[in-house]
C-alpha cells in the first residue's frame, strides 16, 4: 500500500469543487478511508451520495440539518472544535443525503469503504460520546470517542478526536497499526488501519508538528509542521509524537479504517519508546482537562 503525491496536505492544497478538503481512497492510494471538510454559507445546502462508503457528518463549528433516507436529523453542532463535543449522523452506503445549513458552518465528513449494507442511518447524541482523559502530565490529552467498536456501530469507520493542551504531546509513546498481527496464543495484537488526521490550532499564527517514521522494509519520514486546516496521511508506520507548540491548544480528527473482517484498533508501541507509559503512574492529569465545556453537557 502505498500513499500516491505527499504525506502532508496543507490547507487548501486538496481542495476540490464544494470541499476545503477531499481526500477518498483513490486520492491518497490505498484502499479504504476518506476524509471531506465542508463549508456551508448561512442558508447553503450540499448533497452527498455515499456510494460505497459509510459517512459521519460531524460539525465543527456551526449546526446543520441532514436528512436522509427518508430521516431527517438537526445537528446543533458547537461553536468550535474546542468549546465542546457534538452531537453527529451517521450515513450508511448507497445512501443520498442533503445538508443544510441555517446558520453556516464547516462541517468534517470522515467515510470508509464498506461492504457492510442494512445499517440504519442514526443520530448521535453528543451526550453518549464517551471523553477519555489519556496519559499524564506533558503527555496529557483529551480523546472525543464518537465512532469506535464498543461507542457506536458502523461496518469500518473508526473515527475520534483528540485535543492536546499547548506545550504537551499527544500520539506518544509512537505507535503503529499498519499490519493484522497475532501473539503466540492466536489472540490479536496488532490491526490494519490507514489514518488521516485533520488538524486545527487555536490562536493566531497557531502551529505544531506530525512526526511519522517507518521502518527499513517500509521506509517513510514525515515531519510536518502542521497548521489549521492541514491534514497529513498515515500509510503505515509509527506516527507520533502530534506535538503542541506552546500557548497553541491542538485539535486533530482521527479517522481510520482498513481491510479487516473486524472492526478494531490495535496498536504496537515503538519499542524503543513504550517504556514512557511507565512514567505516567508519577504524575498527574494536565489540570487544562478536559477542555472548557467538555465536563458540563
Amino acid at each position: 500500500m502505498t500513499v500516491t503525491g505527499t504525506y502532508h496536505l496543507p490547507k487548501g492544497s486538496a481542495a476540490d469543487g464544494p470541499y476545503d478538503l477531499l481526500v477518498t481512497p483513490e486520492s491518497a492510494g490505498w484502499g479504504h478511508s476518506g476524509l471531506r471538510i465542508l463549508t456551508l454559507a448561512p442558508g447553503q445546502a450540499r448533497t452527498l451520495a455515499t456510494g460505497d462508503s459509510e459517512f459521519l457528518v460531524l460539525p465543527l463549528t456551526g449546526g446543520c440539518t441532514v436528512a436522509v433516507n427518508g430521516d431527517t436529523f438537526p445537528l446543533d453542532g458547537r461553536t468550535s472544535v474546542f468549546d465542546s463535543v457534538t452531537d453527529f449522523a451517521y450515513l450508511p452506503r448507497e445512501s443520498e443525503a442533503v445538508i443544510s445549513s441555517a446558520s453556516g458552518g464547516t462541517f468534517a465528513l470522515p467515510s470508509a469503504r464498506t461492504e457492510r449494507g442494512g445499517l440504519p442511518a442514526r443520530y448521535g447524541r453528543k451526550e453518549d460520546v464517551p471523553v477519555e482523559l489519556r496519559g499524564a502530565g506533558a503527555c496529557s490529552r483529551q480523546v472525543n470517542n464518537y465512532c469506535l467498536p464498543g461507542t457506536f456501530e458502523a461496518g469500518r469507520l473508526l473515527v475520534c478526536e483528540v485535543l492536546t493542551p499547548g506545550g504537551n504531546w499527544s500520539s506518544y509513546p509512537p505507535h503503529k497499526h499498519d499490519q493484522a498481527r497475532t501473539d503466540e496464543h492466536g489472540d490479536p495484537v496488532e490491526s490494519e488501519l490507514e489514518e488521516i488526521y485533520y488538524f486545527q490550532v487555536a490562536g493566531e499564527g497557531g502551529f505544531a508538528y506530525q512526526r511519522v517514521y517507518g521502518t527499513e522494509e517500509r521506509p517513510i519520514d514525515v515531519l510536518a509542521e502542521v497548521r489549521s486546516g492541514d491534514t497529513v496521511l498515515i500509510p503505515h508506520g509509527w506516527h507520533g509524537p502530534s506535538i503542541a507548540a506552546p500557548g497553541y491548544d491542538l485539535y486533530y480528527l482521527n479517522v481510520m479504517a482498513g481491510p479487516g473482517r473486524d472492526r478494531a484498533w490495535l496498536i504496537c508501541d515503538d519499542p524503543a519508546h513504550a517504556w514512557v507509559r511507565t512514567t505516567w503512574d508519577t504524575q498527574d492529569v494536565d489540570d487544562r482537562l478536559p477542555f472548557e465545556g467538555l465536563d458540563k453537557r
